[in-house]
């Protein structure tokens, strides 16, 4: 059996972490008047942002959570969540050059994810 690897492990933590704080951050930012007002200039209606928002995070965190077990089925479900998740932005975010670090971030986790090492932990079963 492959041991996990580290990149994979500080990830996951990473994830879960962020996942966790964000879920407050996003729960306090729901009364805050000027993020509803941003947020407002968004074709989507707020409660559905806020849900999509919240419905993300559940699906970082369960992901993460299966990528520390060696689930492929997690990374996969990161991958394919957080896509959708940046097309989401790019096509109603009236600041799309807010989503580009992200876009940085993303791109560097899927490179870990992918590696190598990553790919003969999630191969087996």
């Amino acid at each position: 059996m492959d041991s996990r690897p580290t990149s994979v492990s500080v990830i996951s933590w990473i994830l879960i972490a962020m996942a966790l704080i964000s879920v407050v951050a996003t729960a306090v930012s729901m009364k805050n008047p000027m993020v509803r007002e941003m947020m407002s200039k968004s074709p989507i209606p707020l409660n559905v942002q806020f849900a999509i928002g919240f419905a993300g995070l559940g699906i970082t965190l369960v992901s993460a959570v299966a990528m520390l077990k060696g689930q492929n089925w997690g990374r996969m479900l990161y991958v394919l969540w957080s896509a959708v998740g940046f097309s989401l932005t790019l096509i109603t975010s009236p600041m799309k050059t807010a989503a580009i670090p992200g876009l940085i971030v993303f791109a560097v986790i899927v490179l870990f994810l992918f590696r190598p090492a990553a790919n003969a932990y999630f191969r087996r079963a």
